[in-house]
């Protein structure tokens, strides 16, 4: 159980009958009765974030919450196949439940699922990425110096901008908080 004197940003909570982080929270003490907590609140199966009061004192269970490390086997078409690492157990994701991470993934790629009650509620890619250049456009001679950028496709299929000396077949590091070329990897 967790009372709201002991709430921090990002600590998890069971509220209304589904798992919610704590995104922001404030002790507010009215002028003769008790002090309330106002909370904003985030539904970590929805995302939808919302404001909430709770009297002071009053007490939640802890979200029933566990990070697994899983490893991105394949796409069939309509599922993502994922593989638990320490039981082997593969599960079955639609591209609705991974979200903008699909497009990082590539085949036997780490990356952290929280399960809520057995069920996978978010998939986080590593921050930052190596992927193959796929396709873009050759460099012509003499564009390097004008620090422009050109769209290139990865082989994860996200598209990004990198600069003109980027070739298909190099490895790049890319932020995947931003789809953002950070440098090409040796």
């Amino acid at each position: 159980m967790i009372s709201t004197s002991e709430f921090r940003k990002g600590a998890k909570i069971e509220h209304k009958g589904g798992p919610h982080e704590i995104v922001d929270f404030q002790h507010v003490k009215m002028g003769r009765g008790g002090a309330i907590v106002r909370t904003k609140l985030r539904n970590l199966i929805s995302g939808s974030i919302f404001e909430d009061s709770f009297k002071s004192g009053e007490k939640f269970k802890k979200a029933d919450l566990q990070e697994k490390t899983m490893q991105y086997l394949y796409n069939d078409g309509d599922y993502y196949h994922l593989m638990d690492n320490e039981s082997f157990e593969q599960i079955q994701l639609t591209a609705e439940q991974l979200g903008d991470a699909k497009k990082f993934l590539i085949e036997n790629m780490e990356v952290k699922v929280l399960m809520y009650s057995g069920s996978p509620i978010t998939v986080d890619v590593p921050t930052f990425v190596e992927l193959k250049v796929a396709q873009t456009d050759p460099g012509l001679k003499g564009d390097t110096a004008s620090g422009g950028n050109k769209p290139a496709t990865m082989e994860s299929g996200v598209t990004v901008k990198v600069p003109f000396h980027i070739n298909e077949g190099d490895i790049l590091k890319i932020d995947t908080r931003t789809s953002e070329y950070i440098e090409r990897v040796k």
